[in-house]
C-alpha cells in the first residue's frame, strides 16, 4: 500500500531531521556503498602492489630467490585483485546482493573465429594434399 502525499513529506522531514541530528548514524544506516568499497580495494591492492616491487627488488638485490619469488606472487595477486575491482567501479552503485544484468561482452564475433577457424583447416587440407 503506497504511501499518502502527506505521510511521504512527513517521512522525508523525519530523515532530515535525523540527518541533521545525527549524521554519524544516518551514514552507519546507509551503509558504504560499493564504489567506495571498490576503490578502497583497489588503492590497497595499488600498495601492495608497490609492496611487491619492494620484495622483488630486495631479493634481486639479495640474491634470495624466494623473496623474489615472493614479491612476484604478491605483485601478481594485487594487480589480478586491482584491475577486477577497477572494472567495478564503473558499474552503477547498487547493494551487494544485486548483480547487475548487463551482458557480458565478447572480444570476438564468432563470425571472425569461425572464419578464422576456417582459414586454418583450409591451409591443413592444402598443405595435406601438397604433400
Amino acid at each position: 500500500m503506497p504511501l499518502s502525499e502527506e505521510e511521504q513529506r512527513l517521512l522525508e522531514q523525519m530523515e532530515e531531521a535525523l540527518a541533521a541530528e545525527d549524521p554519524q548514524f544516518v551514514s552507519a544506516l546507509r551503509g558504504a556503498s560499493s564504489r567506495r568499497h571498490h576503490k578502497r580495494i583497489v588503492v590497497l591492492a595499488g600498495l601492495g602492489f608497490l609492496a611487491g616491487v619492494a620484495l622483488l627488488m630486495t631479493g634481486a638485490v639479495l640474491t634470495l630467490t624466494f623473496v623474489a619469488v615472493g614479491g612476484f606472487v604478491v605483485m601478481l595477486g594485487c594487480a589480478y585483485t586491482a584491475l577486477s575491482h577497477a572494472r567495478r567501479l564503473g558499474e552503477p552503485d547498487l547493494p551487494a546482493n544485486v548483480h547487475s544484468l548487463k551482458p557480458k561482452q565478447r572480444s570476438a564475433s564468432p563470425e571472425r573465429s569461425s572464419g578464422f577457424m576456417n582459414r586454418m583447416e583450409d591451409r591443413w587440407r592444402r598443405r595435406r594434399d601438397d604433400y
